[in-house]
């Protein structure tokens, strides 16, 4: 007696490249000014704040509601502390990409973020929505890639 198997078909592989394209790379210049600055400014101003110990709280029309609330003091200067142990002092950002999410229109602006101590790297990720606020605002560690 012959007996086959038929090998099943991945089907993850078509889920995958849906969940890629829902969001794709916009060239600098063909965002609006007030975008790029909005997402600059507010981003440079947050990590600044590390050097300074003072944070100036984001008014209604540069963030979301949501945005304000997470912005305190406390959680700011906790954060702080922890970044500047590892890192040192904030020097700057340089932006890497901009990326739109194409179900929400969102724009992501993602920085390199420049300290003193170049032992870690870490990342800014500004989102900002379509009425010109931040909605978004996050850091994190880029863990390096093996060779």
């Amino acid at each position: 007696m012959l007996l086959s198997c038929k090998s099943k078909k991945n089907n993850t592989s078509s889920k995958e490249k849906t969940a890629e394209k829902s969001s794709n790379l916009v060239k600098p210049e063909d965002v609006e000014a007030i975008k790029k600055d909005r997402a600059y400014d507010l981003g440079k101003r947050l990590l600044e704040s590390c050097n300074t110990s003072r944070f100036k709280a984001f008014s209604a029309t540069e963030a979301t509601d949501k945005v304000r609330q997470n912005a305190t003091n406390e959680k700011i200067s906790t954060i702080c502390k922890k970044i500047n142990q590892r890192n040192g002092r904030f020097l700057g950002i340089r932006l890497i990409d901009i990326n739109q999410n194409k179900k929400t229109d969102e724009l992501i602006f993602r920085y390199a973020i420049d300290y003193e101590k170049k032992l870690f790297k870490r990342e800014l990720s500004v989102t900002v929505n379509t009425d010109n606020k931040v909605s978004a605002i996050a850091t994190k560690e880029i863990t390096p890639k093996p060779l």
